[in-house]
């Protein structure tokens, strides 16, 4: 572990390192990446599954559970950083363009580029 400040692209380097070390880099393959990002999706799921919305909302006030969140998301995390590197995606632009998409999609309700300020969705 490093005390350095962490980024994204030092974090892809060491999740690059970790597989490369262990010859896992085979089989990070975008399917696999993408089929583990899904189960990883699915643990985190699993956590809120049964809770009310209140409950959800307390989830990380509990010890234990809020551990098993933590490192659900982070395995979510690694799999998404590194499906970005072998497609040669910028997560972070990737999302950006994203917002600016969804901004101009989904105007502020009363905003420029409305009618009448009316209800919308949110995005995916």
């Amino acid at each position: 572990m490093t005390d350095e400040p962490l980024d994204v692209a030092k974090l892809q380097r060491r999740l690059a390192e970790f597989a490369a070390a262990r010859d896992w880099r085979q089989y990070h393959t975008p399917k696999n990446l993408v089929a583990a990002l899904s189960v990883e999706a699915s643990e985190l799921l699993e956590i809120f599954q049964w809770l009310t919305p209140e409950e959800s909302s307390r989830v990380m006030a509990d010890p234990g559970t809020a551990h098993r969140v933590t490192d659900e998301v982070a395995d979510v995390l690694a799999y998404l950083l590194q499906l970005c590197e072998v497609l040669g995606i910028d997560p972070l632009a990737a999302l950006n363009a994203k917002i600016d998409r969804n901004e101009k999609r989904f105007p502020p309700p009363g905003g420029p580029g409305t009618d009448q300020g009316g209800e919308c969705d949110p995005p995916n």
